[in-house]
Protein backbone atom coordinates (compact mmCIF):
# COMPACT_ATOMS: atom_id res chain seq x y z
CA UNK A 1 0.00 0.00 0.00
CA UNK A 2 1.68 3.36 -1.42
CA UNK A 3 -0.31 5.77 0.87
CA UNK A 4 -0.01 9.61 0.40
CA UNK A 5 -0.88 11.62 3.58
CA UNK A 6 -3.14 15.05 2.21
CA UNK A 7 -3.33 17.69 4.85
CA UNK A 8 -5.07 21.36 4.24
CA UNK A 9 -5.78 23.63 6.66
CA UNK A 10 -6.59 27.35 6.62
CA UNK A 11 -5.54 30.25 9.06
CA UNK A 12 -8.91 30.55 10.52
CA UNK A 13 -9.35 26.78 11.33
CA UNK A 14 -5.75 26.45 12.29
CA UNK A 15 -6.35 29.62 15.02
CA UNK A 16 -9.90 28.36 15.76
CA UNK A 17 -10.09 24.80 16.11
CA UNK A 18 -5.84 23.89 16.23
CA UNK A 19 -5.89 22.02 12.80
CA UNK A 20 -2.38 22.20 12.30
CA UNK A 21 -0.75 21.08 9.53
CA UNK A 22 2.20 19.41 11.67
CA UNK A 23 -0.38 17.90 13.78
CA UNK A 24 -2.52 16.39 11.33
CA UNK A 25 0.94 14.92 9.97
CA UNK A 26 1.97 12.97 12.99
CA UNK A 27 -1.21 11.67 13.65
CA UNK A 28 -1.63 10.14 10.10
CA UNK A 29 2.03 9.07 9.79
CA UNK A 30 1.45 7.02 13.69
CA UNK A 31 -1.64 5.83 11.81
CA UNK A 32 0.32 4.53 8.75
CA UNK A 33 3.02 2.57 11.46
CA UNK A 34 0.07 0.75 13.03
CA UNK A 35 -1.78 -0.26 9.12
CA UNK A 36 2.18 -1.44 8.42
CA UNK A 37 1.79 0.49 4.98
CA UNK A 38 4.29 1.82 3.02
CA UNK A 39 4.67 5.97 3.55
CA UNK A 40 4.69 7.56 0.17
CA UNK A 41 4.58 11.28 0.50
CA UNK A 42 3.18 14.38 2.23
CA UNK A 43 0.73 16.65 -0.06
CA UNK A 44 0.12 19.62 2.26
CA UNK A 45 -2.12 22.91 1.30
CA UNK A 46 -1.55 25.73 4.05
CA UNK A 47 -4.03 28.34 3.98
CA UNK A 48 -5.96 27.65 1.24
CA UNK A 49 -10.20 26.80 1.44
CA UNK A 50 -11.81 23.43 0.88
CA UNK A 51 -14.46 24.95 -1.60
CA UNK A 52 -12.97 23.84 -4.48
CA UNK A 53 -9.97 21.27 -6.07
CA UNK A 54 -8.76 23.80 -8.67
CA UNK A 55 -6.97 26.38 -6.70
CA UNK A 56 -4.95 24.20 -4.65
CA UNK A 57 -2.21 22.68 -5.95
CA UNK A 58 -1.30 19.48 -3.15
CA UNK A 59 -4.50 17.56 -4.26
CA UNK A 60 -3.96 18.17 -8.15
CA UNK A 61 -0.56 16.98 -7.51
CA UNK A 62 -1.91 14.16 -5.70
CA UNK A 63 -4.34 13.40 -8.32
CA UNK A 64 -1.65 13.24 -10.50
CA UNK A 65 0.68 11.01 -9.21
CA UNK A 66 -2.19 8.43 -8.45
CA UNK A 67 -3.20 8.39 -12.57
CA UNK A 68 0.67 7.78 -13.03
CA UNK A 69 0.05 4.65 -10.28
CA UNK A 70 2.57 5.83 -8.18
CA UNK A 71 -0.03 6.41 -5.17
CA UNK A 72 -2.45 3.22 -4.46
CA UNK A 73 -3.94 4.18 -1.01
CA UNK A 74 -4.75 7.47 0.07
CA UNK A 75 -5.40 8.52 4.01
CA UNK A 76 -6.82 12.24 5.27
CA UNK A 77 -7.55 13.13 8.58
CA UNK A 78 -11.13 14.02 8.04
CA UNK A 79 -13.40 14.18 5.02
CA UNK A 80 -13.68 17.74 5.08
CA UNK A 81 -9.86 18.03 5.11
CA UNK A 82 -10.07 16.89 1.59
CA UNK A 83 -12.99 18.61 0.33
CA UNK A 84 -16.01 21.02 1.81
CA UNK A 85 -17.77 20.28 -1.42
CA UNK A 86 -20.05 17.45 -2.03
CA UNK A 87 -19.38 17.58 -5.89
CA UNK A 88 -15.72 17.34 -5.98
CA UNK A 89 -15.86 14.92 -2.98
CA UNK A 90 -17.87 12.44 -5.79
CA UNK A 91 -15.45 13.37 -8.45
CA UNK A 92 -12.51 12.44 -6.40
CA UNK A 93 -14.24 9.12 -5.39
CA UNK A 94 -14.58 8.41 -8.88
CA UNK A 95 -10.72 9.10 -9.71
CA UNK A 96 -10.15 7.03 -7.08
CA UNK A 97 -12.29 4.16 -7.95
CA UNK A 98 -11.20 4.04 -11.82
CA UNK A 99 -7.08 4.33 -10.21
CA UNK A 100 -7.88 1.33 -7.67
CA UNK A 101 -7.05 3.73 -5.46
CA UNK A 102 -7.93 2.93 -1.81
CA UNK A 103 -9.15 6.16 0.80
CA UNK A 104 -9.21 6.28 4.19
CA UNK A 105 -9.85 8.39 6.49
CA UNK A 106 -8.50 8.68 10.28
CA UNK A 107 -11.69 10.60 12.13
CA UNK A 108 -14.28 9.03 10.82
CA UNK A 109 -12.73 5.10 10.46
CA UNK A 110 -13.66 4.86 6.28
CA UNK A 111 -11.18 2.82 4.69
CA UNK A 112 -12.44 1.70 1.49
CA UNK A 113 -11.10 -2.01 1.79
CA UNK A 114 -13.64 -2.85 4.34
CA UNK A 115 -17.39 -3.54 3.89
CA UNK A 116 -18.60 -0.46 5.35
CA UNK A 117 -15.64 1.68 2.94
CA UNK A 118 -17.13 0.17 0.19
CA UNK A 119 -20.37 0.84 1.54
CA UNK A 120 -19.86 4.53 1.76
CA UNK A 121 -18.57 5.07 -2.11
CA UNK A 122 -21.75 3.01 -2.94
CA UNK A 123 -23.61 5.70 -1.39
CA UNK A 124 -22.16 8.79 -2.78
CA UNK A 125 -21.76 7.09 -6.26
CA UNK A 126 -25.71 6.88 -5.85
CA UNK A 127 -25.75 10.33 -5.20
CA UNK A 128 -23.95 11.04 -7.65
CA UNK A 129 -26.05 9.16 -10.18
CA UNK A 130 -28.74 11.20 -8.94
CA UNK A 131 -27.45 14.45 -9.71
CA UNK A 132 -25.58 13.59 -13.27
CA UNK A 133 -29.36 12.53 -13.84
CA UNK A 134 -30.62 15.60 -12.67
CA UNK A 135 -28.30 17.77 -14.30
CA UNK A 136 -29.03 15.79 -17.89
CA UNK A 137 -32.68 16.08 -16.72
CA UNK A 138 -32.67 20.58 -16.63
CA UNK A 139 -30.56 20.89 -19.78
CA UNK A 140 -32.44 18.65 -21.98
CA UNK A 141 -35.99 20.42 -20.45
CA UNK A 142 -34.05 23.60 -21.05
CA UNK A 143 -33.30 23.05 -24.68
CA UNK A 144 -36.36 22.13 -25.57
CA UNK A 145 -37.88 24.73 -24.49
CA UNK A 146 -35.91 27.24 -25.89
CA UNK A 147 -36.24 25.37 -29.40
CA UNK A 148 -40.19 25.96 -28.33
CA UNK A 149 -39.88 29.16 -28.37
CA UNK A 150 -38.24 29.93 -31.49
CA UNK A 151 -34.61 30.03 -30.99
CA UNK A 152 -31.79 27.86 -32.23
CA UNK A 153 -29.56 26.34 -30.23
CA UNK A 154 -25.59 27.44 -29.88
CA UNK A 155 -24.23 24.44 -29.62
CA UNK A 156 -22.81 24.70 -33.16
CA UNK A 157 -22.22 27.45 -35.74
CA UNK A 158 -25.37 28.61 -37.68
CA UNK A 159 -26.36 27.00 -40.62
CA UNK A 160 -24.79 28.25 -44.20
CA UNK A 161 -26.83 31.37 -44.99
CA UNK A 162 -27.20 32.89 -41.32
CA UNK A 163 -25.01 34.25 -38.70
CA UNK A 164 -25.28 34.18 -35.12
CA UNK A 165 -22.71 36.18 -32.79
CA UNK A 166 -22.17 35.56 -29.16
CA UNK A 167 -24.83 36.90 -27.06
CA UNK A 168 -27.32 36.58 -29.67
CA UNK A 169 -30.21 34.75 -29.67
CA UNK A 170 -31.83 35.73 -32.96
CA UNK A 171 -29.83 34.45 -35.99
CA UNK A 172 -29.23 37.18 -38.89
CA UNK A 173 -29.63 36.62 -42.72
CA UNK A 174 -25.92 36.41 -44.20
CA UNK A 175 -26.92 38.53 -47.74
CA UNK A 176 -24.07 36.76 -49.68
CA UNK A 177 -24.37 33.17 -48.59
CA UNK A 178 -28.29 34.10 -48.94
CA UNK A 179 -28.21 34.08 -52.38
CA UNK A 180 -25.89 31.02 -52.92
CA UNK A 181 -28.66 29.17 -51.18
CA UNK A 182 -31.26 30.16 -53.21
CA UNK A 183 -28.63 29.72 -56.25
CA UNK A 184 -29.03 25.85 -54.45
CA UNK A 185 -32.84 25.14 -54.61
CA UNK A 186 -32.85 26.89 -58.12
CA UNK A 187 -30.15 24.30 -59.57
CA UNK A 188 -31.28 21.34 -57.81
CA UNK A 189 -35.08 22.02 -58.88
CA UNK A 190 -34.73 24.09 -62.10
CA UNK A 191 -31.82 23.14 -63.42
CA UNK A 192 -32.57 19.30 -62.23
CA UNK A 193 -28.62 18.87 -61.23
CA UNK A 194 -27.46 16.16 -58.62
CA UNK A 195 -25.47 17.02 -55.86
CA UNK A 196 -22.56 16.61 -57.06
CA UNK A 197 -23.35 19.07 -60.27
CA UNK A 198 -24.26 21.40 -58.06
CA UNK A 199 -20.76 21.16 -55.34
CA UNK A 200 -18.49 21.01 -58.47
CA UNK A 201 -20.61 24.30 -60.14
CA UNK A 202 -20.16 26.00 -56.25
CA UNK A 203 -16.02 25.19 -56.47
CA UNK A 204 -15.48 26.29 -59.76
CA UNK A 205 -16.66 29.19 -59.03
CA UNK A 206 -14.39 29.12 -55.77
CA UNK A 207 -17.27 29.56 -53.16
CA UNK A 208 -16.37 28.10 -49.82
CA UNK A 209 -18.60 26.78 -47.03
CA UNK A 210 -19.79 28.14 -44.07
CA UNK A 211 -16.00 26.66 -42.05
CA UNK A 212 -13.83 27.53 -45.03
CA UNK A 213 -13.76 24.10 -46.55
CA UNK A 214 -15.04 23.13 -51.00
CA UNK A 215 -18.62 21.70 -51.15
CA UNK A 216 -19.55 18.27 -51.37
CA UNK A 217 -22.58 16.31 -52.20
CA UNK A 218 -23.39 15.82 -48.76
CA UNK A 219 -23.01 19.39 -47.87
CA UNK A 220 -25.30 20.23 -50.59
CA UNK A 221 -27.62 17.68 -49.41
CA UNK A 222 -27.92 19.06 -45.80
CA UNK A 223 -28.85 23.01 -47.56
CA UNK A 224 -31.47 21.36 -49.63
CA UNK A 225 -33.58 19.65 -46.38
CA UNK A 226 -32.68 22.24 -43.47
CA UNK A 227 -36.03 23.55 -42.66
CA UNK A 228 -33.77 26.70 -41.09
CA UNK A 229 -34.23 28.51 -44.48
CA UNK A 230 -38.05 28.32 -44.25
CA UNK A 231 -37.95 30.21 -40.93
CA UNK A 232 -38.07 27.03 -38.49
CA UNK A 233 -35.89 26.05 -35.73
CA UNK A 234 -35.51 21.96 -35.16
CA UNK A 235 -34.34 19.83 -32.18
CA UNK A 236 -32.45 16.48 -31.79
CA UNK A 237 -31.63 15.73 -35.48
CA UNK A 238 -29.75 12.52 -34.75
CA UNK A 239 -32.59 11.13 -32.59
CA UNK A 240 -35.72 10.66 -34.34
CA UNK A 241 -37.76 9.81 -31.99
CA UNK A 242 -37.55 13.24 -30.05
CA UNK A 243 -37.20 15.05 -32.87
CA UNK A 244 -39.37 18.15 -33.72
CA UNK A 245 -39.49 21.73 -35.62
CA UNK A 246 -40.94 24.58 -34.35
CA UNK A 247 -41.79 28.30 -35.60
CA UNK A 248 -38.24 30.16 -35.40
CA UNK A 249 -38.00 34.10 -34.84
CA UNK A 250 -35.40 34.47 -37.71
CA UNK A 251 -36.20 34.98 -41.16
CA UNK A 252 -36.57 32.72 -43.85
CA UNK A 253 -34.36 33.06 -47.10
CA UNK A 254 -36.81 30.87 -49.29
CA UNK A 255 -40.26 29.75 -49.73
CA UNK A 256 -41.97 27.02 -48.38
CA UNK A 257 -43.23 26.45 -51.97
CA UNK A 258 -39.61 25.94 -52.96
CA UNK A 259 -38.10 24.27 -49.97
CA UNK A 260 -40.99 21.14 -49.75
CA UNK A 261 -40.89 20.68 -53.36
CA UNK A 262 -37.26 20.06 -53.02
CA UNK A 263 -38.34 17.68 -50.35
CA UNK A 264 -40.75 15.74 -53.10
CA UNK A 265 -38.35 15.36 -55.56
CA UNK A 266 -35.53 13.98 -53.05
CA UNK A 267 -37.85 11.66 -51.60
CA UNK A 268 -38.32 10.29 -54.95
CA UNK A 269 -34.62 8.70 -55.40
CA UNK A 270 -34.23 5.65 -54.92
CA UNK A 271 -31.17 5.03 -52.47
CA UNK A 272 -28.95 1.91 -53.70
CA UNK A 273 -26.66 0.06 -50.98
CA UNK A 274 -24.07 -1.90 -52.47
CA UNK A 275 -21.87 -4.74 -50.16
CA UNK A 276 -18.21 -3.72 -49.98
CA UNK A 277 -15.81 -5.62 -52.02
CA UNK A 278 -12.97 -7.11 -50.25
CA UNK A 279 -9.76 -4.61 -50.05
CA UNK A 280 -7.34 -6.80 -51.51
CA UNK A 281 -9.53 -7.10 -54.91
CA UNK A 282 -8.61 -3.08 -55.25
CA UNK A 283 -5.13 -4.06 -54.45
CA UNK A 284 -3.66 -0.62 -55.77
CA UNK A 285 -5.88 1.09 -52.60
CA UNK A 286 -3.62 3.20 -50.52
CA UNK A 287 -0.63 2.82 -53.13
CA UNK A 288 -1.89 4.73 -55.91
CA UNK A 289 -2.15 8.37 -56.59
CA UNK A 290 -3.71 11.32 -58.72
CA UNK A 291 -0.75 12.35 -61.75
CA UNK A 292 -2.61 15.53 -61.92
CA UNK A 293 -3.44 16.90 -58.41
CA UNK A 294 -1.38 14.23 -56.41
CA UNK A 295 -4.36 13.04 -54.25
CA UNK A 296 -4.54 9.61 -53.32
CA UNK A 297 -7.06 7.84 -55.21
CA UNK A 298 -10.05 6.13 -54.09
CA UNK A 299 -11.86 2.78 -54.81
CA UNK A 300 -15.05 2.70 -56.81
CA UNK A 301 -16.97 0.04 -57.84
CA UNK A 302 -19.65 -1.10 -60.68
CA UNK A 303 -22.61 -3.67 -60.38
CA UNK A 304 -23.69 -5.05 -63.48
CA UNK A 305 -25.78 -8.39 -64.36
CA UNK A 306 -24.64 -10.30 -67.80
CA UNK A 307 -27.51 -11.78 -69.47
CA UNK A 308 -27.56 -14.79 -67.64
CA UNK A 309 -28.24 -12.76 -64.56
CA UNK A 310 -24.52 -13.34 -63.23
CA UNK A 311 -23.45 -9.91 -61.01
CA UNK A 312 -20.14 -8.81 -62.08
CA UNK A 313 -18.48 -6.46 -60.02
CA UNK A 314 -15.89 -4.21 -61.97
CA UNK A 315 -13.41 -2.52 -59.50
CA UNK A 316 -11.81 0.68 -60.47
CA UNK A 317 -10.16 4.21 -59.16
CA UNK A 318 -10.96 7.78 -58.84
CA UNK A 319 -9.52 11.11 -57.74
CA UNK A 320 -11.99 12.23 -54.50
CA UNK A 321 -11.13 16.18 -56.15
CA UNK A 322 -12.43 15.10 -59.62
CA UNK A 323 -16.32 15.25 -58.01
CA UNK A 324 -15.33 18.54 -56.00
CA UNK A 325 -14.65 20.15 -59.79
CA UNK A 326 -10.55 20.60 -58.72
CA UNK A 327 -8.82 18.07 -61.01
CA UNK A 328 -9.46 16.92 -64.74
CA UNK A 329 -7.96 12.98 -63.94
CA UNK A 330 -10.60 10.34 -65.28
CA UNK A 331 -11.50 7.51 -63.27
CA UNK A 332 -10.33 3.65 -64.76
CA UNK A 333 -10.84 0.66 -64.18
CA UNK A 334 -8.60 -1.65 -62.05
CA UNK A 335 -7.57 -3.56 -64.66
CA UNK A 336 -6.16 -0.81 -66.78
CA UNK A 337 -4.06 0.21 -63.79
CA UNK A 338 -2.98 -3.48 -64.16
CA UNK A 339 -1.75 -2.72 -67.42
CA UNK A 340 -0.46 0.05 -67.21
CA UNK A 341 1.60 -0.78 -63.40
CA UNK A 342 2.91 -4.07 -64.72
CA UNK A 343 4.13 -2.07 -68.47
CA UNK A 344 6.13 0.80 -66.29
CA UNK A 345 7.50 -2.12 -64.02
CA UNK A 346 9.03 -4.11 -67.09
CA UNK A 347 10.54 -1.05 -68.80
CA UNK A 348 12.60 -0.18 -65.41
CA UNK A 349 16.14 -0.57 -66.11
CA UNK A 350 17.90 -3.60 -63.94
CA UNK A 351 19.80 -2.25 -60.92
CA UNK A 352 22.65 -3.33 -58.76
CA UNK A 353 21.67 -4.87 -55.14
CA UNK A 354 24.27 -4.28 -52.51
CA UNK A 355 24.58 -5.60 -49.00
CA UNK A 356 23.22 -2.75 -47.47
CA UNK A 357 19.71 -3.16 -49.41
CA UNK A 358 19.68 -6.83 -47.96
CA UNK A 359 20.60 -5.55 -44.28
CA UNK A 360 17.73 -2.66 -44.72
CA UNK A 361 15.24 -5.58 -46.09
CA UNK A 362 16.25 -7.31 -42.59
CA UNK A 363 16.25 -4.53 -39.96
CA UNK A 364 12.95 -3.90 -42.13
CA UNK A 365 11.17 -7.49 -40.98
CA UNK A 366 12.76 -7.53 -37.49
CA UNK A 367 11.07 -3.95 -36.81
CA UNK A 368 7.68 -5.38 -37.95
CA UNK A 369 8.02 -8.03 -35.63
CA UNK A 370 8.92 -5.95 -32.95
CA UNK A 371 5.93 -3.94 -33.27
CA UNK A 372 4.04 -6.87 -33.48
CA UNK A 373 5.06 -7.76 -30.31
CA UNK A 374 4.45 -4.91 -28.57
CA UNK A 375 0.73 -5.36 -29.98
CA UNK A 376 0.20 -8.44 -28.22
CA UNK A 377 2.00 -7.48 -25.25
CA UNK A 378 -0.23 -4.05 -24.90
CA UNK A 379 -3.76 -6.17 -25.91
CA UNK A 380 -2.19 -8.80 -23.16
CA UNK A 381 -1.80 -5.71 -20.80
CA UNK A 382 -5.54 -4.21 -21.47
CA UNK A 383 -6.93 -8.15 -20.64
CA UNK A 384 -5.28 -8.39 -17.43
CA UNK A 385 -6.50 -4.66 -16.51
CA UNK A 386 -10.03 -5.99 -17.26
CA UNK A 387 -9.43 -8.72 -15.65
CA UNK A 388 -8.56 -6.64 -12.54
CA UNK A 389 -11.44 -4.54 -12.75
CA UNK A 390 -13.96 -7.51 -13.16
CA UNK A 391 -12.52 -9.00 -9.93
CA UNK A 392 -13.35 -5.20 -7.98
CA UNK A 393 -16.68 -5.26 -9.26
CA UNK A 394 -17.12 -8.64 -7.83
CA UNK A 395 -15.31 -7.67 -4.64
CA UNK A 396 -17.56 -4.24 -4.19
CA UNK A 397 -21.14 -7.07 -4.70
CA UNK A 398 -21.79 -4.91 -8.51
CA UNK A 399 -21.85 -8.15 -10.25
CA UNK A 400 -22.77 -11.79 -9.56
CA UNK A 401 -20.63 -14.73 -8.77
CA UNK A 402 -21.79 -16.20 -12.44
CA UNK A 403 -21.38 -12.96 -14.26
CA UNK A 404 -17.73 -12.77 -12.49
CA UNK A 405 -16.73 -16.51 -13.72
CA UNK A 406 -18.24 -16.24 -17.31
CA UNK A 407 -16.84 -13.08 -18.00
CA UNK A 408 -13.30 -14.25 -16.74
CA UNK A 409 -13.20 -17.03 -18.51
CA UNK A 410 -14.09 -15.68 -21.99
CA UNK A 411 -10.89 -12.64 -21.12
CA UNK A 412 -8.57 -15.91 -19.87
CA UNK A 413 -9.42 -17.69 -23.49
CA UNK A 414 -8.77 -14.12 -25.34
CA UNK A 415 -5.46 -14.05 -23.58
CA UNK A 416 -4.35 -17.45 -24.35
CA UNK A 417 -5.12 -16.93 -28.15
CA UNK A 418 -2.60 -13.43 -27.84
CA UNK A 419 -0.25 -15.11 -25.96
CA UNK A 420 -0.03 -18.28 -28.62
CA UNK A 421 0.45 -15.80 -31.21
CA UNK A 422 2.83 -13.76 -29.47
CA UNK A 423 4.98 -16.89 -29.23
CA UNK A 424 4.77 -17.78 -32.66
CA UNK A 425 7.11 -14.07 -33.82
CA UNK A 426 10.77 -14.82 -33.97
CA UNK A 427 12.41 -13.03 -30.96
CA UNK A 428 15.83 -13.34 -32.38
CA UNK A 429 16.83 -11.02 -35.53
CA UNK A 430 16.00 -12.92 -38.64
CA UNK A 431 18.55 -14.38 -41.33
CA UNK A 432 16.32 -14.49 -43.93
CA UNK A 433 16.02 -11.61 -46.67
CA UNK A 434 12.00 -11.23 -47.96
CA UNK A 435 13.29 -10.09 -51.56
CA UNK A 436 15.99 -7.66 -52.93
CA UNK A 437 14.95 -4.92 -55.34
CA UNK A 438 16.65 -6.89 -58.23
CA UNK A 439 14.43 -9.39 -57.38
CA UNK A 440 11.20 -7.08 -57.62
CA UNK A 441 12.25 -5.10 -60.78
CA UNK A 442 14.28 -8.01 -62.79
CA UNK A 443 11.74 -10.82 -62.24
CA UNK A 444 8.94 -9.00 -61.63
CA UNK A 445 7.06 -10.63 -64.35
CA UNK A 446 7.30 -13.81 -63.09
CA UNK A 447 6.54 -13.38 -59.52
CA UNK A 448 3.39 -11.14 -60.50
CA UNK A 449 1.38 -13.31 -62.13
CA UNK A 450 2.06 -16.51 -59.55
CA UNK A 451 0.64 -14.07 -57.02
CA UNK A 452 -2.85 -14.32 -55.56
CA UNK A 453 -4.95 -10.79 -55.14
CA UNK A 454 -3.94 -10.65 -51.19
CA UNK A 455 -0.19 -11.64 -52.06
CA UNK A 456 -0.49 -8.47 -54.34
CA UNK A 457 -1.76 -6.61 -52.20
CA UNK A 458 0.79 -7.81 -49.57
CA UNK A 459 3.85 -7.11 -52.15
CA UNK A 460 2.73 -3.83 -53.07
CA UNK A 461 2.38 -2.60 -48.73
CA UNK A 462 5.59 -3.89 -48.54
CA UNK A 463 7.62 -2.56 -51.13
CA UNK A 464 5.60 0.21 -53.37
CA UNK A 465 5.29 3.18 -51.47
CA UNK A 466 3.19 5.34 -54.20
CA UNK A 467 2.29 4.50 -57.81
CA UNK A 468 1.51 8.02 -59.39
CA UNK A 469 -1.39 7.20 -62.69
CA UNK A 470 -3.48 9.78 -65.03
CA UNK A 471 -6.03 8.62 -67.53
CA UNK A 472 -6.63 10.41 -70.43
CA UNK A 473 -7.29 10.56 -74.06
CA UNK A 474 -4.02 10.24 -75.90
CA UNK A 475 -5.29 11.89 -79.07
CA UNK A 476 -8.85 13.22 -79.77
CA UNK A 477 -10.07 10.85 -81.71
CA UNK A 478 -9.97 8.21 -78.87
CA UNK A 479 -13.02 6.60 -77.96
CA UNK A 480 -11.54 5.43 -74.70
CA UNK A 481 -8.67 7.00 -72.14
CA UNK A 482 -5.81 5.41 -71.65
CA UNK A 483 -3.97 5.00 -68.31
CA UNK A 484 -0.61 5.80 -68.02
CA UNK A 485 2.14 5.26 -65.02
CA UNK A 486 3.88 8.13 -64.49
CA UNK A 487 6.49 7.13 -61.18
CA UNK A 488 6.71 4.48 -58.72
CA UNK A 489 8.66 5.32 -55.50
CA UNK A 490 9.94 2.03 -53.69
CA UNK A 491 10.30 2.03 -50.12
CA UNK A 492 14.08 2.67 -48.81
CA UNK A 493 15.02 3.71 -52.37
Amino acid sequence: MKTAIYVRVSTDEQAKEGYSIRAQIDKLKSYIQIKDWDYYKVYADEGISGKNIVDRPAINELIADIKAGRVNNVLVYKIDRLTRSTRDLIDLTDIFRENNCAFNSLMESIDTRTASGRMFLKIIGIFAEFERENIIERITLACEKKVKEGYALGSAKASYGYDKTVGEKIQTINTEEAEIVRQIYSMYIDGNMSYNAIARNLNHRNIKSKQGYTWSHMAVRYVLTNPNYIGKVRYSVKDKSRYFEAEGKHEPIISEEIYYEAQERMGKIKHKTHTKRPHEDNYFSGTIYCGDCGEKLSTHSQYKKTQEGEKIIRGGYRCPNRDKGLCNNSKFSHKKAELAFTDYMKNIPDITVTDDIEQKEKEKQDSLNSIIREEYDNAIAKIDKKAKDIMNLYLQDKIAFEDFEKMNRALASERAQYAEKLQSIPTEPSEDIILTREEIITDFRDNWVNLTNAEKYQFLQNYIEKITAVSRREEPNDKHNKVKVLGVKFYDK
